[in-house]
């Protein structure tokens, strides 16, 4: 066994270090195979950790790396609390630092080993699955997303969601830390790669693939950075009368184009419903802005026709802490003043919403909520035959949050067997099929545009759809399953030495 660092500096910042190495595989496509090695230097330290607290320490400093690295880009905002929020996250993968070196530490043998492929991927899955939990943040860069350009990973994705690709990446990284360091487990470790490998081709054979279903013809309106909402609105009206004469089936402007209540603005309905007019085509604009009908600020999806209001409106239902709301604001109220948190709280909707017009049938989704597998998942399984999601990332246009925002919608395709349509508000606007590839090149950053693409619709049901987190299920099983094992296995042991006490102490026979 490699030898655990020795002085203090490196047990503090190897794991950190280590744990922040997946996140190389996330920027850049073409890196990501880096995903399938990235853990490997961290399984490393963990399993060489000379006890198990040790290692769940150094899981504990690798996470808060790990979330640091993943969440640079909200510094601007959250200034020095995004470590102290880094380091309250990296508390999940604490007892994963633990169970590593439980599996891996020492020289396992092929049994031991076979149980870590299965476990150690059941113990990060864990730790994404808390953390997705909204009030946590919710599931930004899963370690499965990674792989969203990745062809055989997307196919994997309609099977099991990107939890299934989020387990086998680490079940690799396993099994080559036993090929790198555990000489009695080789072999093993060869047979597990192998029926990764094998699971991935089973997949791209059976499982069920999207049908073709014709082309529906999208128009999204990339209205750009502008200095106010009339400015915004004008500048969406300006771009959408471009689209006279081309004949889209929906137009779709990005979060927060619409900074008044249509309820209250009879005239803004009516330019819109001129502009579906001209155009030909519904709008699915988004509002921003306090109600008049209710108290309180929503975000909401509006489709307006050539008639006015449809009457169909979806307010979003999960909201960004500290960005749309302050948790706890009478306690955490202080944010507001140190960092870029809502002034004032977003009201959450209620339910899902599945918009039908001119024999299109859609269910929107508002920014944030696009990281979420189970809410394209759940307007799918309701009869929407495409997710439309409508987002603004203009407060981090310098950093990868665009770009990463974007790749997401390509998972949410090919979990679904739906195409997605990524509308932002200043980039990137990107669309994708029901597999998950791209459909047409993705509108940029500073790019203010009206661009009109024919989109593949798709008929069918994915496996994901009809069974949902069922690799979820399976690793929460496996996991309590151990527990049971090591928890008999610790009380045979304490009743052993109990046993062997009472015989050392027993008065001898005459």
């Amino acid at each position: 066994m490699p030898p655990w660092p020795a002085s203090r500096w490196a047990r503090r910042v190897l794991p950190p270090v280590a744990g922040a190495l997946p996140v190389l595989a996330f920027p850049a496509p073409a890196l990501w195979w880096l995903a399938y090695v990235a853990l490997v230097p961290w399984l490393l330290l963990l399993r060489a950790a000379p006890s198990g607290r040790a290692a769940a320490l150094a899981g504990w400093s690798g996470g808060t790396g790990f979330m640091l690295a993943m969440h640079h880009w909200l510094m601007p905002s959250l200034h020095v609390f995004i470590v102290v929020l880094a380091a309250l996250l990296g508390l999940l993968w604490l007892p994963w630092g633990w169970l590593v070196h439980r599996l891996l530490g020492g020289a396992p043998g092929a049994g031991r080993l076979a149980a870590a492929v299965v476990l150690v991927p059941s113990g990060w899955l864990l730790a994404e699955v808390v953390r997705s939990w909204e009030y946590l943040g919710g599931p930004w860069g899963l370690l499965g997303a990674s792989q969203w350009e990745v062809r055989p990973a997307l196919r994997l994705a309609s099977v099991g969601g990107v939890w299934l690709v989020s387990f086998l990446v680490v079940a690799v990284n396993t099994a080559l830390v036993a090929l790198t360091a555990l000489p009695r487990a080789r072999t093993a470790a060869l047979f597990a790669l192998v029926s990764v490998a094998t699971a991935t081709g089973a997949a791209w054979a059976w499982a069920p693939r999207p049908e073709p279903a014709g082309h529906t013809r999208i128009a999204v309106v990339q209205i750009g950075e502008t200095q106010s909402r009339q400015e915004r609105f004008a500048r969406g009206e300006e771009l959408t009368r471009r689209l006279a004469g081309r004949d889209p089936d929906l137009v779709v402007w990005g979060e927060s184009s619409v900074g008044y209540d249509l309820a209250d603005r009879p005239a803004l309905v009516h330019r819109l419903s001129a502009l579906s007019r001209l155009t030909g085509a519904p709008l699915l604009v988004n509002v921003d802005a306090q109600r008049s009908d209710r108290p309180g600020i929503y975000k909401s999806s509006v489709l307006v026709d050539e008639r006015g209001l449809t009457g169909q409106r979806y307010d979003k239902m999960r909201l960004v802490p500290f960005g749309e709301y302050v948790p706890a604001r009478s306690v955490l109220g202080w944010a507001t003043s140190v960092g870029r948190a809502a002034g004032e709280d977003r009201r959450r909707g209620q339910e899902p919403v599945v918009m039908r017009t001119h024999g299109l049938r859609f269910g929107p989704l508002i920014c944030f909520e696009t990281a979420f597998p189970d809410m394209s998942r759940q307007l799918v399984a309701e009869g929407a035959r495409m997710v439309v999601a409508q987002s603004s990332t203009s407060s981090f246009q310098h950093s990868w949050a665009p770009e990463q925002h974007a790749s997401l919608a390509a998972l949410r395709a090919a979990e679904s067997g739906r195409p997605v349509v990524h509308a932002t508000l200043t980039g990137v606007s990107a669309l994708y099929g029901p597999g998950g590839e791209r459909v047409g090149a993705p509108m940029a950053t500073g790019i203010s545009a009206a661009r009109l693409t024919e989109v593949p619709s798709a008929s069918g049901t994915t496996l994901y759809v009809r069974f949902g987190d069922w690799t979820v299920r399976l690793a929460l099983t496996a996991l309590a399953a151990y527990g049971v094992v090591e928890g008999a296995r610790a009380a045979r042991a304490r009743g052993a030495r109990g046993h062997s006490q009472l015989s050392a102490t027993a008065p001898a026979r005459r």
